[in-house]
């Protein structure tokens, strides 16, 4: 990977980022499938840190937050006891700015009350004031949301009921999405007349899965590892913010929120996550914020 050329990992990381399978990328560039993964991996922790260095001091009248389901290595009904850490769901949850549509904060994660909390700490971290937060049911963001923010924290939440006539047993409606038949808002703390909605990173989750490999369904695309799985994330959030012009804002999020003051290239991007990163191999075993559980070696 040391010896690739500027250009080759320009070609290799603009790939990756519009949804190539790795598999695909070794055929399209001849680069040899584990150099691509290991600089995939490399940029994606450079990323991480990158975006650590970027999102701190937001100032964003709105945030929605939301969580989009993938796996590791292995569905969830297959997963061992002594698994369960590091394979299986794994969810993203993303933490959007509901005007500049920039991923304020994000993490990877079991869908459960501890992941919940990690994730809000990082973004409170992150955030100035007191935003108003839209989410949608999930019962432990109510607890974690009144105790990271505090008591004056305004929080809406949506919740949609989806029919069930959905399920037809004809090849061409198996997997259409439901039909939503009710929404239902509610304001658990904060201004009444508060503006709740979930849209803007609901539609972030079919980018996500158009815009990483890792996430596309009923493929064979799907992460072997947890930290590569992590990485991945870690790329698509800071390519999407730093170097993808968003059709409604004209220009990127990142620019909308004002933290960096122009459109990033993909050169520009690899530039700065590799120099945050050593020139020895990345650990098999990385201590990250964004990575709630210590995770062992293994294949891509």
């Amino acid at each position: 990977m040391n010896y690739l050329s500027r250009e080759k990992q320009i070609e290799i990381i603009a790939a990756l980022c519009e949804g190539v399978s790795q598999r695909s990328v070794t055929r399209l560039t001849g680069v040899d499938r584990k150099t691509v993964g290991r600089l995939a991996l490399r940029v994606g922790m450079g990323c991480m840190e990158l975006h650590d260095r970027l999102m701190v001091g937001v100032r964003t009248e709105r945030l929605e937050l939301d969580e989009a389901w993938s796996f590791v290595a292995k569905k969830q009904k297959n997963v061992l006891r002594h698994e369960i850490e590091v394979k299986g769901d794994q969810y993203v949850f993303i933490a959007m700015a509901g005007t500049q549509k920039a991923i304020i904060s994000w993490g990877v994660g079991k869908r459960n009350t501890e992941s919940t909390m990690d994730f809000l700490q990082d973004l409170r971290g992150r955030v100035i004031g007191q935003p108003e937060i839209s989410t949608d049911g999930f019962h432990p963001y109510r607890l974690a949301i009144r105790d990271v923010f505090g008591d004056s924290a305004s929080h809406g939440i949506i919740v949609k009921t989806y029919s069930v006539t959905h399920l037809v047993k004809e090849a061409q409606g198996r997997y259409s999405p439901a039909a939503v038949v009710a929404v239902e808002r509610q304001v658990v703390s904060g201004d009444p007349d508060q503006y709740v909605s979930t849209s803007y990173v609901e539609r972030q989750n079919l980018s996500l899965r158009m815009g990483s490999r890792r996430f596309t369904r009923l493929t064979n695309g799907f992460s072997k590892k947890l930290d590569n799985h992590v990485a991945a994330v870690a790329l698509y959030v800071a390519h999407y913010n730093l170097c993808r012009v968003h059709e409604a804002l004209k220009t990127t999020p990142a620019k909308a929120l004002g933290v960096v003051d122009r459109a990033w290239t993909i050169g520009a991007l690899i530039d700065a996550a590799l120099a945050t990163q050593p020139i020895t191999p990345v650990p098999t075993a990385p201590e990250r914020r964004k990575l709630f559980t210590v995770i062992d070696g293994g294949k891509n």
